[in-house]
């Protein structure tokens, strides 16, 4: 299915499972590749993520047919042109807690007047080989925009950022939830109610509902809220488990 077939994996409501990655090395993006994973999401808000690391790895993705989002710094257009330019199949976009944001950043993935600028020299585009309808078709199909919902006034607002034009997912943010709410535990009453009243209005207006878990102990405990699809932990939280487990088991008596 790869990266054609993401976005329509992601509006049938299947269950898809995926990844953050903090390291910029085209090696983690080849071994993940064989991971079975549905996706990765290269995390530019909180890793060391330039652009020229970004293309790169994003080349070795296309090539794989791993389907790959950016989670970009911010909603500016700038960052969210580059990632699309550069091969992703969709953005994630932080906090994002209006209606008016969500529809700007929906706008600044896809073409149009006052939308992303169209070149079809990119590695997206093909290389300048392919004729600009099948390119415009290709976003339509093809480009996923999910929003980050991690501030209480993006919860209180959910209905109206979840039905924006052009959102396809929104993405509860646990831990910038937590700590919005004044908490030091995901294990909080206020988190639970913002999952439901989210994934209520998810449903409501037919679009992917996404959170982040550290393993699938956590993604099984919160499935009764309706998640359609969980990004669990990272390459470094799982680098960091496997090791320490390797070690305790080389040092048992």
């Amino acid at each position: 299915m790869g990266f054609a077939g993401f976005k329509a994996r992601m509006q049938s409501g299947e269950r898809l499972l995926g990844t953050f990655v903090k390291t910029p090395s085209v090696e983690v993006v080849e071994v993940l590749a064989k991971s079975g994973l549905d996706f990765i999401c290269l995390d530019a808000e909180h890793a060391a993520w330039d652009r020229m690391r970004m293309d790169a790895c994003l080349a070795v993705a296309r090539a794989l047919d791993l389907p790959t989002l950016v989670r970009v710094t911010s909603g500016g257009a700038d960052d969210i042109l580059k990632a699309m330019d550069a091969g992703a199949v969709g953005i994630v976009v932080p906090h994002v807690d209006s209606p008016e944001k969500a529809r700007a950043v929906a706008k600044a993935a896809r073409f149009g007047h006052g939308g992303r600028g169209f070149a079809g020299s990119t590695r997206w585009a093909g290389y300048a080989t392919r004729p600009m309808g099948d390119i415009l078709e290709q976003s339509k199909s093809e480009t996923v925009v999910i929003v980050q919902i991690e501030e209480p006034e993006a919860v209180d607002e959910i209905d109206g950022i979840a039905g924006a034009q052009g959102v396809d997912a929104v993405f509860i943010g646990p831990a910038d939830l937590t700590v919005s709410y004044g908490e030091s535990s995901v294990d909080n009453d206020q988190l639970k109610d913002a999952m439901q009243r989210v994934g209520d209005a998810a449903r409501r207006a037919g679009v992917g509902f996404v959170t982040w878990v550290p393993n699938a102990a956590a993604a099984k405990a919160w499935e009764s809220y309706g998640f359609t699809m969980f990004v669990m932990g990272s390459e470094h939280s799982w680098m960091l488990a496997g090791a320490k487990a390797a070690v305790a088991d080389m040092r048992k008596e």
